[in-house]
């Protein structure tokens, strides 16, 4: 290994890097968007959802039911319908999600001291915000029912009743439960996977199209050094990538930053060397930028996105498919970002996740000279 032609290679990249300034500040100017984009545009925060509430009871016990709707942050009600079919319209146009019908019967159901019904009508095409609300809906009655319960109990025997289990709820790590918190970590590993993949995933293939690949076959450079040359110039882009991306996750979105800043530095350090070695790979063996560009496409993007944890829950996806998880880097650098933002752990506890990158790392640099190895002899 001779530092001094690795320098060359490198400094040969940043010219050509310096010679494309459209290239550079697109290099810069995409995470940033990405970031800015995806963290204010996706959000699991379902709240505000639209409801109608059709009270065919009319008494200051149903009344009691519609204000809790109107009094909770998480449902817009939008009118008191006269009938089904109005509700139905509604959900049919997309602007109602949750119908909420109080029969007739409702108070004096409640009078006699039987159990008062409530119907909740979901619009179930989006199954996942159907699921929220009718959790939203259920716990807000059944908190109601308690309040009944008790009015009951107090009117029957004279005192004050209490319920025998009082829950108390702390949440950690992300205590007001903002979706962001949980995205905007995970979202800075997936633009990390697809920017430095794209980014070097043209390089080779380039020198081979200009014609300049020859040139550089008759020198004496190894593949070793021609590989750490051409990714120290991307590995400095990626790098300021990664200060811009958790500077707009931490001050612009709020999202706590718990952990060491340099086990985040050595983190991401081993990652960028892992994925840009990846590029340079998938350059050495098209030859061809149009196909470096696909297949760097294919096996970042997609991967990165469905496959790391990211927004799908790895628990819940079929056995293959948690299997195929395995392979995908940014699944480690996803539960790398979350613990040391959220939860402010260490090596102690992400050992594993580490290690695992170091490894990925040194397979895709050996796999990486040795292609280049063979397409240079």
């Amino acid at each position: 290994m001779n530092w001094r032609r690795t320098k060359a290679v490198a400094r040969k990249e940043m010219l050509h890097i310096y010679r494309d300034p459209l290239s550079l500040i697109a290099a810069l100017a995409i995470p940033l968007v990405m970031l800015l984009l995806f963290g204010y545009a996706l959000t699991l925060d379902v709240d505000r959802i639209p409801t109608l509430i059709y009270d065919r009871d009319d008494s200051p016990e149903s009344r009691e039911v519609g204000q809790l709707f109107r009094a909770s942050r998480y449902f817009e009600v939008l009118g008191q319908p006269r009938s089904y079919a109005e509700i139905e319209d509604e959900i049919n146009r997309s602007r109602c999600l949750l119908g909420v019908v109080i029969p007739p019967d409702f108070s004096s159901d409640l009078d006699a001291g039987n159990r008062g019904q409530v119907q909740l009508l979901l619009d179930g095409s989006d199954s996942n915000t159907a699921s929220i609300a009718l959790g939203y809906a259920e716990a807000l009655l059944q908190s109601h029912s308690l309040t009944l319960q008790t009015r009951w109990f107090d009117r029957q025997a004279g005192n004050e009743f209490k319920a025998p289990v009082d829950p108390r709820m702390r949440v950690w790590y992300n205590s007001e439960l903002k979706s962001k918190n949980y995205i905007v970590p995970g979202l800075i590993g997936v633009i990390l996977m697809i920017i430095t993949a794209l980014l070097t995933s043209l390089t080779i293939a380039r020198e081979w199209e200009m014609g300049t690949m020859e040139q550089l076959l008759s020198t004496p450079l190894r593949p070793a050094e021609l590989v750490l040359g051409k990714m120290a110039a991307f590995f400095l882009i990626g790098f300021i990538d990664t200060v811009v991306a958790v500077g707009v996750g931490v001050f612009i979105f709020g999202v706590p930053f718990r952990g060491n800043a340099l086990f985040l530095i050595s983190t991401v350090t081993v990652f960028l060397f892992g994925v840009l070695c990846w590029g340079i790979l998938i350059s050495a063996a098209t030859r061809s930028q149009l196909k470096a560009y696909q297949i760097g496409m294919i096996t970042s993007f997609l991967p990165a996105f469905l496959l790391s944890g990211f927004v799908y829950d790895i628990d819940n996806m079929p056995a293959i498919i948690r299997f195929i998880t395995h392979i995908v880097p940014a699944r480690y650098l996803v539960t790398l970002l979350k613990g040391i933002f959220l939860k402010g752990i260490g090596l102690e506890i992400l050992f594993t996740e580490f290690l695992l990158l170091i490894v990925y790392a040194g397979v895709i640099f050996v796999m990486a000279t040795r292609i280049l190895g063979r397409k240079v002899a």
